[in-house]
């Protein structure tokens, strides 16, 4: 991994590179506490600074020599590894202030990056893979154990609450991030976390969940009918519902991000829904729940899929005052298309 970052060091004018986004930190390290640390990695070498809270942690796990100190005396360390050198820094993960001290009496060019990590974390490794695939197991079999309780006057705070408690009974670290439970009218907002609003018979309830487990994600979008839901509703939801199956079947090596998403933009803009799905199709999924590569409509003509990508496919229709539905799964690009990670039913209404 890292001679892969040393090898794009000329395509940056770098000649070193400071690391400080926590994502990035423990794919290069396997340090498991990256929010608290810095890594710093040069032509010749590779240094993790974290401080003494870390000592025993950082010993077992780092996968590169580490440094325990306090800042101040990360300052101390770093400058002979750095001076005279073009230091490439995550422009959007640091602050030109934390260089302040280090530059100080320093021949030391600064050069903001963007990019430089992302894209090998974007093809998982089989390792990777399996850890995401326990992490959807586990959110699927706790979405099944809990939908008995989606029922008229449960709350969709104690739906999430539950989903949770029960994907961290099948030995999950945690939520994946916070747990969306959005019911009738609330489903128009595709980010309505879960409220105190009680679920009333004739509604449609979405839930977006994953499970966090080992430093990876999983994530997974349903919509649930309690009792029976109008017409409109119905189609709505079997819009969505064959959007989502046209996207998957558009998943596979070598196809255009922005292509996949408007297949499936496409389909829900024929049925008269265009104005109600504003967010992307898809986006990448591993030790950040969003990561690239994304399915989009701002995707970049060359952005491509690639064997090893593992990607959200979830089309959406929001409709204010109605309510709304979203699909969701998470599948790996392999070499004959897609496989999905995720099975929780959908055929439920």
């Amino acid at each position: 991994m890292l001679e892969s970052i040393r090898a794009r060091f000329a395509e940056f004018e770098i000649h070193a590179l400071w690391v400080a986004k926590p994502a990035n930190i423990r794919y290069l390290t396997g340090f498991t506490s990256p929010s608290d640390a810095k890594l710093l990695v040069t032509e010749s070498a590779a240094v993790l600074y974290t401080d003494a809270r870390y000592t025993v942690q950082a010993q077992n796990e780092c996968r590169v020599p580490h440094v325990i100190a306090r800042w101040e005396e990360v300052f101390a360390h770093v400058k002979p590894l750095v001076s005279g050198k073009n230091v490439g820094f995550e422009a959007d993960a640091v602050m030109y202030s934390d260089f302040h001290e280090l530059l100080q009496g320093l021949a030391v060019s600064l050069r903001p990056v963007t990019d430089i990590v992302e894209p090998l974390r974007a093809i998982k490794t089989p390792i990777e893979i399996q850890k995401m695939r326990h992490a959807a197991q586990i959110a699927d079999v706790a979405l099944e154990q809990i939908l008995p309780l989606i029922v008229p006057g449960a709350s969709e705070r104690d739906i999430a609450l539950e989903l949770e408690f029960q994907m961290r009974r099948l030995g999950a670290d945690g939520a994946a991030f916070e747990i969306i439970v959005a019911s009738g009218e609330r489903g128009a907002m595709p980010h309505g976390t879960a409220s105190h609003k009680l679920i009333q018979d004739g509604e449609l309830v979405t839930i977006d969940w994953g499970a966090f487990l080992d430093g990876y994600h999983s994530d997974c979008t349903r919509t649930v009918a309690v009792g029976q839901v109008s017409d409109h509703l119905l189609e709505i939801y079997r819009t969505v519902l064959e959007a989502h199956r046209l996207g998957m079947a558009a998943v596979k090596p070598d196809a255009k991000c922005f292509d996949i998403d408007a297949i499936s933009r496409d389909f829900i803009h024929g049925a008269g829904y265009g104005e109600f799905f504003g967010h992307s199709l898809g986006h990448g999924v591993g030790l950040n729940v969003h990561e690239a590569p994304r399915l989009s409509f701002r995707a970049s003509g060359d952005e491509r899929l690639e064997v090893g990508n593992v990607v959200t496919v979830e089309p959406g229709i929001y409709v204010p005052g109605i309510g709304g539905v979203r699909i969701e799964d998470m599948v790996l690009v392999t070499l004959g298309g897609c496989e999905s990670l995720t099975h929780a039913p959908k055929q439920i209404l």
